[in-house]
């Protein structure tokens, strides 16, 4: 499968950084070749922008608002001195425009993938839970959702689940749960990996930008040992409340 590929190809140069690539440039070649393949059309390029201006340039806007104040010595009180503005250049070169161009292209790639069928295999899978008990339903939704999100980012993983979740032939009480659960699974299990939101990429980056690196692993030495625990008793505690509030 072509798309699939692409998004494999994408993704080891978003986690290599060859020579220092910066994952944007990774992300935005992806969303080229699968452009020019025809994985996705022109047209999704709206739709994508549509999905992810307003809150990846928030994030991006935050950061360069404190990056600002941290110029301008807010920390230490000196705030009021924020109309200096000679800095603000240079703080504009120092935002992290990478993560709008990861956050698009990344998108578009698995934007890609959702045509090439990714939405119809996840709402076979959510039949299959959906035909079990309440709480293998909630389990399997969060921590399915949990997975994708941590390997392609939780806002397009998140808009995959809902799609999914529309399309997956289940109970009403069902797929009201299986919504719950995506939310959970795509707010936790970001914590993974470093990509798996968006928050998490520009803090890393702040903190890049002071001379303090935090790997993959050691990112993930601690996610993988956290977020587990959280999210089961999370999605355990979410099987046990929804029944009850649902009568």
């Amino acid at each position: 499968m072509l798309a699939l590929a692409i998004f494999i190809v994408t993704l080891v140069l978003v986690i290599w950084q060859p020579k220092g690539l910066g994952i944007g440039w990774s992300a935005l070649g992806g969303a080229l070749v699968a452009l020019l393949f025809g994985v996705v059309q022109l047209a999704d390029i709206g739709i994508v922008w549509g999905i992810v201006w307003d809150a990846t340039l928030t994030f991006v806007a935050l950061i360069i608002i404190s990056l600002i104040l941290d110029e301008a010595g807010f920390f230490g009180w000196a705030a009021l001195y924020v109309a200096q503005f000679g800095s603000v250049p240079n703080i504009l070169v120092k935002a992290p425009w990478q993560i709008v161009l990861f956050s698009i292209g990344m998108y578009l790639v698995v934007y890609g993938l959702g045509n090439a069928g990714l939405t119809a295999y996840g709402a076979q899978i959510l039949e299959v839970l959906g035909q079990q008990n309440m709480v293998v339903a909630t389990l399997g939704t969060g921590f399915l959702s949990a997975i994708i999100a941590s390997i392609i980012n939780n806002m397009p993983s998140t808009l995959i689940g809902a799609l999914a979740i529309d399309h997956a032939q289940v109970s009403p009480e069902t797929r009201e749960l299986m919504v719950y659960a995506n939310a959970v699974g795509n707010d936790l299990g970001s914590k993974f990996t470093p990509i798996g939101s968006l928050a998490t990429l520009l803090w890393l980056h702040v903190l890049a930008k002071k001379d303090y690196k935090i790997s993959w692993g050691q990112y993930m030495k601690i996610g993988l040992l956290i977020t587990p625990p959280v999210l089961l008793t999370t999605l355990l505690a979410l099987a046990v409340w929804f029944p009850i509030v649902s009568r």
